[in-house]
């Protein structure tokens, strides 16, 4: 655009001062070469009457050259600037357009993939206490059927425990009753009888 109107300005103004230098020489020379009144002191040129019809000639001339030299050189150029300036704002808007519709869509897509994250998000977190609901679970009933078993064990080991006991008591029941008897009676009973008789002792508490 600079290089277009620094053009006009070379070409527009130059073929300008050329219409317009013959024209000026013209009416001066025209000025010079008019009679002089004696005693009279001379007239403004553009207003002496004699040049009137000269003065519309030559007007009517350079209105005709300014005239085609703005139809033809500078008028074109100053639309073509013109239009071109409203095409590069129209493609400006244009893009801004599609720039601030890419801007939207992209938006959208945004929020769409922070939803579906929030959604995965959710279902890992339930999914993460479902898991952990169930691993405790199997670790209460883990711990259940170990303490279940420690329990049979040691109720066994009791049982073990106290037959042993009460076949030791049971033995030295017989031992004593066989020594109070021999004691009391002098003569000492069977081991079976003693045996017999401790068992009567403990079946009745």
């Amino acid at each position: 655009m600079p290089v277009r109107s620094s053009r006009f300005v070379r070409h527009g103004w130059a073929g300008l001062v050329a219409s317009v230098l013959p024209v000026t020489l013209l009416t001066g020379a025209a000025a010079a070469a008019a009679p002089h009144l004696s005693g009279e002191k001379a007239a403004f040129p553009p207003f002496d009457v004699a040049t009137f019809s000269g003065q519309i000639f030559w007007l009517a001339i350079t209105f005709g050259a300014l005239y085609w030299l703005m139809s033809r050189i500078a008028l074109p150029r100053v639309g073509a600037i013109l239009e071109e300036r409203a095409d590069t704002i129209s493609r400006d808007l244009d893009n801004a357009a599609k720039m601030q519709a890419k801007a939207e869509e992209t938006a959208q897509a945004y929020e769409a993939a922070l939803t579906e994250a929030r959604k995965n998000a959710q279902a890992i977190a339930q999914a993460s206490r479902d898991a952990g609901a169930k691993a405790s679970d199997q670790r209460r009933h883990a711990v259940e059927a170990e303490l279940s078993a420690k329990l049979a064990q040691a109720e066994a080991t009791i049982a073990t425990t106290k037959a042993s006991a009460m076949t030791n008591v049971r033995g030295l029941g017989s031992e004593v009753a066989v020594a109070i008897v021999a004691k009391l009676t002098g003569q000492a009973p069977s081991a079976a009888e003693a045996s017999e008789a401790v068992d009567q002792v403990l079946a009745r508490g």
